[in-house]
């Protein structure tokens, strides 16, 4: 029988992610994700449950259940924590962010 921690390590196996990878694109602890892959194999809250499937790209009854599993294919390139930070911020903030940013890089040149 397969456990949501098994599904766990054979998804992160399959993508060729570190443990460290996984928890920074998930946005948790990599202690927690640590619990989560242990012998006792926990299950996280489905906050973090959601978090860890899209960062896998399979959906969360398939890590809960092991079911509704579709053919595995590797991601479109994953955007950045940066990438999604941004697209989270007021388009006046990301420009700000966008105009500070280029000042920044026109004085590392010098």
């Amino acid at each position: 029988m397969s456990s949501f921690a098994n599904r766990l390590r054979e998804e992160i196996e399959f993508l060729g992610l570190t443990r460290k990878e996984l928890a920074y694109r998930a946005d948790i602890k990599q202690r927690a994700l640590d619990m989560y892959l242990g012998t006792q194999g926990s299950m996280p809250p489905a906050d973090v449950a959601v978090r860890l499937a899209k960062a896998l790209n399979v959906t969360v009854e398939y890590l809960v259940t092991g079911e509704g599993k579709t053919e595995r294919k590797l991601p479109e390139p994953m955007k950045s924590k940066l990438e999604q930070d941004l697209e989270r911020c007021s388009i006046k903030t990301r420009q700000f962010l966008e105009t500070t940013a280029h000042l920044f890089a026109e004085h590392e040149k010098k």
